[in-house]
């Protein structure tokens, strides 16, 4: 199994095979779906596995918890499924509930986004989510993504919230270089724009 990268706690490979029942344990929890759609009953792994060879560098990985071996979800760092502008390149994550609160998403996305932006020629780094799902958009801020506008998908209205539609957040290179080459120092505006 390859390791594309590590953090402090987290250990981020490539999905397997092998993953297909974690990956659908996950998937078909109502709480961990509950921003995103109904549970799903399949996992469509083709898909998962074939980002690697589509797009070199990026696609779906899994989150090890390296003290347990734990997986506790994946994170996605690929080109966006619609109309992708060169070098953009879209953040997610879907972690397990026993996960949520300790900051494994956040640790795991700042560590996408710098070597995203550091080693892998990434311009602009998006994520989006529900404008009520505030867990995930305080994850996207610790990350450095910055709020750029509310818009509606239209799945979203089916969802308990999706009346206060979607929201994306963006960062680009020059503003993680600005903050020093950090998505952490990024989430922390210059003094003088405090």
């Amino acid at each position: 199994m390859t390791t594309f990268l590590e953090t402090e706690r987290l250990r981020l490979r490539h999905l397997t095979a092998d993953d297909e029942g974690a990956l659908l344990a996950l998937h078909s929890d109502a709480e961990v779906m509950r921003y995103l759609g109904p549970p799903q009953v399949q996992i469509d792994m083709a898909y998962y596995l074939g980002l690697y060879d589509r797009f070199p560098g990026f696609g779906f990985w899994a989150a090890i918890e390296k003290a347990t071996g734990s997986f506790l979800g994946w994170f996605l760092f690929r080109p966006p499924k619609v109309d992708p502008p060169h070098g953009t390149i879209e953040l997610g994550y879907r972690l397990h509930t026993a996960a949520w609160g300790r900051g494994f998403a956040t640790e795991g996305a700042i560590a996408l986004v710098d070597k995203g932006f550091a080693e892998l020629g990434v311009e602009r780094v998006v994520a989006d989510t529900m404008a009520v799902n505030t867990g995930s958009r305080a994850v996207m801020e610790k990350a450095g993504l910055r709020f750029v506008r509310s818009f509606r998908y239209p799945e979203s209205a089916l969802l308990e919230g999706g009346e206060h539609g979607d929201v994306e957040y963006a960062l680009t290179r020059e503003e993680w270089s600005g903050a020093g080459g950090s998505a952490r120092g990024a989430a922390t505006p210059p003094r003088s724009a405090r």
